[in-house]
């Protein structure tokens, strides 16, 4: 079980970084202070973390075919990553290495099927 928590920490933090970048440059936010629209989206993006299916084998949430985000969630999210993902190579460098080998790892495989389900 320690593997699943780990990769989990890890993209947790990396949301994390990603959301601060965007509520600071977006909302005025300073320090590591969130927003009120900025901690919505983590504390749900957190959820959807947690419930993933996938588990310690999970993917990039761009290239799943499943979406646990609901529609205005996911543009929020995607927006965040949009603006956020470029600026981390300066600010935290080593986890935007990881996320972009993570990214490249998984867009070489095929899509993403639900766990038991028939191919």
């Amino acid at each position: 079980m320690a593997p699943k928590r780990g990769k989990l920490k890890r993209e947790q933090k990396t949301l994390l970084v990603m959301l601060r970048i965007y509520c600071r440059n977006h909302h005025g936010s300073t320090g590591k202070q969130l927003c009120s629209d900025c901690r919505e989206l983590r504390e749900y993006a957190d959820e959807r973390l947690q419930k993933c299916p996938f588990g310690a084998t999970k993917g990039l949430c761009s290239q799943c075919e499943i979406h646990c985000y609901k529609p205005e969630m996911r543009e929020r999210i995607r927006d965040v990553m949009r603006y956020s993902g470029p600026r981390m190579l300066s600010s935290n460098p080593v986890l935007a290495m990881a996320h972009l080998i993570k990214e490249r790892k998984h867009k070489s495989k095929s899509s993403r099927k639900v766990p038991g389900s028939p191919e």
